[in-house]
């Protein structure tokens, strides 16, 4: 005779529960933004050939490979 097999992890009520509080954490972190000096070094990182000096990754570049 086969055993029943044994279920783990969290019964439906408490997913449910965890997925409403990660929710609204998630929503209060989003709410929050991005705050100005991220906003200005994402800028600074988008524009292409901003300092030639550097390589990727900010590494100096001294034209060796």
């Amino acid at each position: 005779m086969k055993e029943a097999k044994k279920q783990g992890g969290l019964n439906a009520e408490i997913q449910s529960r965890i997925g409403h509080q990660l929710r609204a954490m998630y929503d209060d972190v989003v709410r929050q933004g991005v705050p100005d000096r991220f906003v200005d070094l994402i800028r600074k990182l988008d524009v292409p050939d901003a300092n030639p000096h550097l390589g990727n990754a900010g590494e100096k570049n001294d034209g060796g490979e």
